[in-house]
């Protein structure tokens, strides 16, 4: 999920000094065996989706792809064991120091929108054979990847070494004797491969995931990874373990939910692709996660809604009816798919507008990504496509203002009856907010070249008056 590794890039950044490079370890001999186990848990592990630019243009798992943050792009790198510009030279033991710790082979540390907060629970089984498949079962890409470049301060990258002394846990996840093999499979993969919690569970002031909050929902850029945790009302709780298996799988479950953004690439390159024993399994665990209350919620965001009656208006039957401007605007960009009352297509391909998570949720974040930047799922013939209204070549662009009305009318017509506004649309085409890290960071420096100039002219000063 990578964009699921969003908010982990907000991070501290950081540079270990590097280190004297010891010579390239000899490839050794894997077996076919190894090889194709690590084939499945990179795919479990959702590597391609991060590691692949945009297009594949540069190559499977050649890096380049750009994963947005506040304080700039970070840009994955090169994971093919080309030698030169990728992990070729890796041994084992730097290779697991890299998934498990984020050191680089040369001692450079890596930024943590790869996330090996969660990867450090993997097994050295699991290590072994991701290695195997990476040096054997993966053609080796001769490009460099483009380089990241933060602003000033986080290009130093000092802190994230002290960061991973406060939280990061590098001890393998172990199995719960209270729980079945199934839930601690589930939650293997989900702590680890899965890395489930870097998207879905708040952060602190230091972007450190929240203890005691686990899964209960943050914000990925444009879009906001919801609170997955088994309260009834807020998260899943709700939802069957087959329901959640269903989305997993597929990326829908009628009448509830379906899979867009970085949630829907999760869906394409990975969940649909994994065994159903492990996708029962991880439903098994996430059922069970702790329940959350997010504050104000009153009712689960899949109950809201009925069929929408706004078309006698529309037509003219009701003049006196008020501002008509976001039904004309549902008529004309919306209805041909979800339907005028918006029920969706009858075999649940398009979706139901009411009944809907992305309508119903007390946050309008997914609602207006969804419109922004559509939704685009694949799971194996099965391809879902819907276009994306804030700039594409299917269709004509909507100005910030009328994605506002349009989700506004949405809101009111099929959800809870909120509104939405044009900043707020504003917001989510920038795909990021305000880094109140980067801000405070910022002052820090300015206070402390402030508190140097002060230094400095005090002693000038007091020198001064030594020799008077």
């Amino acid at each position: 999920m990578k964009a699921r590794t969003l908010l982990a890039g907000l991070l501290l950044a950081f540079v270990a000094p590097a280190t004297a490079q010891a010579d390239p370890a000899p490839k050794p001999a894997f077996s076919a065996q190894d090889v194709e186990r690590g084939r499945y848990l990179a795919t479990a592990g959702d590597c391609a989706a991060c590691h692949t630019a945009p297009g594949g243009k540069s190559g499977e798992l050649a890096g380049g792809y750009p994963i947005v943050s506040p304080l700039g792009s970070i840009y994955s790198t090169n994971i093919t064991p080309s030698r030169t510009h990728g992990i070729g030279a890796y041994s084992e033991a730097e290779f697991g120091r890299a998934l498990r710790e984020g050191i680089r082979r040369d001692g450079t540390r890596l930024y943590p929108a790869m996330p090996y907060t969660s990867y450090a629970g993997l097994t050295d089984a699991d290590v072994h054979a991701l290695y195997a498949y990476f040096m054997s079962g993966v053609s080796p890409v001769e490009r460099a990847a483009p380089e990241t470049s933060l602003p000033f301060p986080f290009n130093i990258r000092l802190s994230m070494a002290f960061w991973n002394a406060l939280f990061l846990k590098d001890a393998p996840v172990k199995a719960d004797p209270a729980h079945d093999a199934q839930w601690n499979r589930g939650k293997y993969l989900a702590d680890t491969l899965g890395h489930c919690s870097t998207c879905h569970s708040p952060r602190g002031f230091l972007m450190q995931e929240k203890s005691g909050s686990a899964l209960a929902g943050g914000p990925l850029g444009a879009w906001y990874a919801p609170n997955i945790t088994s309260d009834k009302v807020s998260g899943i709780g709700g939802w069957s373990k087959q329901e959640i298996a269903q989305y997993l799988s597929t990326g829908r479950v009628e009448g509830k939910a379906q899979a867009g953004g970085d949630m829907a690439e999760a869906v394409t390159h990975s969940f649909s692709r994994m065994t159903a024993p492990d996708i029962a399994a991880i439903a098994a665990y996430v059922a069970t996660v702790p329940a959350v209350r997010d504050a104000g919620d009153t009712q689960a965001a899949y109950t809201y809604g009925k069929p929408g009656t706004f078309e006698a208006a529309l037509r003219g039957a009701d003049p006196k009816t008020a501002d008509l401007e976001g039904a004309r605007l549902y008529s004309g960009q919306c209805a041909a798919c979800h339907g005028r009352d918006g029920s969706g297509s009858p075999d649940g391909v398009i979706p139901s507008l009411y009944h809907n998570s992305t309508v119903g949720a007390s946050r309008t974040n997914n609602l207006v990504a969804v419109i922004l930047h559509g939704v685009d799922r694949t799971v194996g013939d099965h391809h879902v496509l819907m276009p994306a209204f804030g700039a594409n070549s299917y269709v004509q662009p909507l100005t910030d203002a009328q994605i506002a009305t349009l989700a506004t009318f949405v809101r009111q017509t099929f959800g809870p009856g909120d509104s939405i506004t044009e900043q707020q649309v504003q917001l989510a085409r920038a795909q990021s907010s305000v880094s109140i890290l980067l801000l405070l960071a910022r002052a820090g420096l300015v206070l402390a070249a402030l508190v140097l100039i002060g230094i400095v002219a005090w002693r000038m000063r007091r020198g001064g008056t030594r020799r008077a």
